[in-house]
């Protein structure tokens, strides 16, 4: 079949390659089209958006999909990731301060709400807000006006919000951990976003369009994808989506001979982490006996760095076990993405 898919990218796709970020979409899939009709159906409105998606989907470039198709589009659209601030950092950055509102402060700052006046905020893993951020921005949203931290006097902005989120935002609020009012109010109009897996007809040109990318970026005759790799993309799970799919390309280009990738190149299953079966027998104590023993085993053998070889073990374990989802892994961790960012930096998990 013959067809031109629509593909939107990032401004610099350059900025953002191997980032933890799909950096490009592809609508060709029939699931994909249908998402591009509603995208263009509800953008021009002023309408709150909700994104629900997995980690690589591309959530933030169907936020500026949303832009781009609105009244808003000459306007600034800013990217902001919730999780990748402390609540103190995350109100000033957010609402602005003025000068004197902290020890040191010499000059007033604009909020991300005064900077995207008129156009689009976006706001990526709205899940990891804090309950007292919730409150603020919530307040935001019902009045259309902030106040920076240290001033009296609120500012009026127009601004739209995008949220996104790869958690379940209903079990969230059931659990009290995510407003109610805040999730109607963020709910107005809601884009799911499937995961790559089950919009089988979008693989194949994503796989082309990165394969154009860095053949230029690598200064390379362009290579075609034979019959056996296009058969081995299709059949593959990617539980890490399209920024799997990029990096798996990438590879690819790096290792492949000839005119043409195999299905070799692609090393699929060296991508795919296997999961251990959750339905074994062994009861929670015997779980604890046998983990007793190898840390006796360990202890044994006299690891001069023992407490950071159990740690990064475990990081790298659970990162692996929840298919390199920073969110889910500091969940099943019980700590902050924060500190969990922190490890998979040094052990270069990530960049």
């Amino acid at each position: 079949m013959n067809y031109s898919p629509h593909i939107i990218t990032f401004p610099d796709p350059r900025a953002v390659s191997l980032s933890i970020r799909a950096s490009a979409v592809v609508f060709a899939d029939p699931k994909s089209l249908q998402l591009l009709s509603l995208i263009d159906r509800v953008a021009p409105s002023n309408a709150n958006i909700l994104i629900i998606g997995e980690t690589g989907t591309g959530k933030e470039l169907v936020a500026r999909q949303v832009h781009l198709s609105s009244l808003r589009a000459s306007k600034p659209f800013l990217a902001i990731n919730c999780g990748a601030f402390s609540e103190t950092l995350f109100e000033s950055e957010l609402f602005g301060f003025e000068k004197g509102a902290f020890t040191g402060t010499m000059t007033s700052k604009a909020g991300w709400f005064e900077a995207a006046n008129g156009g689009t905020l976006f706001l990526d893993e709205i899940g990891d807000l804090p309950l007292p951020m919730q409150v603020k921005l919530l307040r935001v949203l019902q009045e259309g006006e902030v106040v920076r931290i240290g001033a009296r006097k609120p500012l009026k902005v127009d601004v739209r919000l995008i949220a996104a989120t790869n958690v379940d935002l209903e079990k969230a609020v059931a659990e009290g951990r995510f407003r109610e009012d805040l999730y109607y109010r963020l709910r107005v109009v809601a884009l799911d976003l499937p995961i790559l897996r089950d919009r089988p007809r979008d693989i194949v040109p994503l796989a082309k369009h990165f394969i154009t990318k860095y053949a230029q970026r690598l200064d390379i005759v362009e290579p075609t994808l034979s019959p056996q790799a296009e058969r081995a993309l299709l059949d593959y799970i990617w539980p890490g989506n399209i920024r799997e799919l990029e990096n798996v390309i990438h590879r690819a280009l790096l290792v492949f001979h000839g005119k043409h990738i195999e299905e070799d190149d692609l090393h699929l299953l060296a991508a795919q982490f296997e999961r251990p079966s959750r339905d074994q027998p062994s009861t929670p104590a015997d779980l604890q006996d046998c983990f007793t023993r190898h840390l006796k085993g360990l202890f044994e053998e006299g690891h001069e760095t023992l407490f950071d070889h159990v740690v990064d073990h475990t990081i790298r374990t659970a990162y692996e076990w929840e298919h390199l989802n920073q969110v889910r892994t500091a969940r099943l961790l019980g700590i902050s993405r924060n500190v969990l960012r922190t490890h998979l930096k040094r052990l270069k998990l990530i960049d």
